[in-house]
């Protein structure tokens, strides 16, 4: 007989990551309850022997049925811009922590503003915990305890491979608001592909441009340094076509143009398992301070997907064995600074301290 303490949902288990954590959980021994918008949950739970129920998030009343047994929801279906908001209130009013995959900024500012009302209820609200954000939140939190006196700190990736239609469709839905960045500790928008710098994120120097990050939101609540920069590898001439999106970011915005730019996506299939295990990632942050302090920080994982699958079931199993108070969590903050050096295919993070 399953045990009602540990009984926890994955949502949105038919997309692409949904059906990666799926298949991991399975191997593990794990078994989840399946759940989705579609009869479709129905069948993939079937052909893993698994429970599943069938539930739209515009139902509040269903899903709050739903999940009332639930212990922790791993929410996987995107964007989270408008999936994350009815799932949080369900967990608030049943009582089950919650955790997703987003990269969003906004939805990370929106979950930390529930802070207070998630530690009244004692659930857990923690958001990222997938590749969005665990590897750059750790390099931000062992930066911060590397250089506590950091007040400047930029975080960067390098990766290969394909992506999903959800990853897709979020990036898309992203252009409109630019880049972002925080100074002061307040987010800041730029125009796209304007702050640029040159990065070694581990083979070799790289043209790299600012992107607008999750960490831009949870690596301020994981560290507290009040500007964060995110960047990624991109070339000169990319850089500048991205620059050139910026002023018609408002036409990007129209629904009609969003609707078109991600029906253009819809299809994308996500890698397979063998070209994300030819696709691992390399992580790199640098942090510094007033005296001229600088903290250097890298770390190579699995592929992103891959990172992301078992992030969930880090997460997961964390909080199915936890007692402790609720609110709103970063990964680190939750699971450890280093919980990312415990995921298959990551290795350790590295830290350099160089004095002025």
């Amino acid at each position: 007989m399953p045990d009602a303490a540990r009984t926890w949902m994955i949502y949105g288990a038919t997309g692409y990551t949904g059906r990666l954590v799926t298949d991991l959980a399975v191997a593990r021994g794990l078994r989840p309850i399946l759940a989705g918008r579609s009869q479709a949950v129905e069948t993939l739970a079937a052909r893993h022997g698994l429970p599943s129920r069938v539930v739209d998030l515009r139902n509040p009343t269903r899903l709050g049925e739903a999940i009332a047994d639930c212990r922790v929801v791993a929410h996987c279906a995107g964007p989270f811009s408008a999936t994350s908001r009815p799932m949080v209130d369900a967990c608030l009013a049943a009582g089950a922590d919650y955790v997703d995959i987003t990269g969003e900024i906004d939805v990370f500012e929106a979950a930390q503003r529930r802070d207070a009302e998630a530690r009244s209820k004692g659930v857990v609200l923690c958001p990222g915990v997938g590749f969005d954000v665990i590897p750059t939140d750790c390099i931000a939190a062992t930066l911060a305890e590397a250089l506590p006196t950091a007040t400047r700190l930029a975080l960067g990736f390098e990766t290969a491979g394909g992506m999903s239609a959800g990853t897709a469709k979020t990036t898309i839905e992203g252009l409109p608001r630019g880049g972002r960045v925080r100074r002061a500790g307040r987010i800041e928008t730029i125009p796209l592909g304007s702050l640029t710098r040159t990065i070694d994120f581990g083979r070799g120097p790289k043209h790299a441009v600012a992107i607008p990050w999750g960490d831009v939101a949870t690596a301020y609540a994981s560290t507290g340094i009040p500007t964060i920069e995110v960047y990624v590898p991109l070339p000169w001439a990319a850089a500048v076509a991205m620059r050139g999106l910026h002023p018609v970011r408002a036409i990007l915005g129209i629904p009609a143009v969003q609707r078109w730019l991600q029906a253009l996506v819809g299809g994308i299939a996500g890698p397979e398992r063998e070209a994300r295990a030819a696709s691992p990632t390399w992580v790199w942050g640098e942090a510094s301070d007033a005296a001229g302090r600088v903290a250097v920080g890298r770390l190579r994982t699995a592929n992103v997907y891959d990172v992301t699958a078992a992030g969930v079931l880090l997460a997961v199993e964390h909080l199915l064995d936890r007692d402790g108070p609720g609110g709103f969590f970063t990964p680190s903050r939750l699971i450890g600074p280093r919980c990312v050096e415990s995921l298959p295919g990551s290795g350790r993070i590295e830290i350099e301290v160089r004095e002025p």
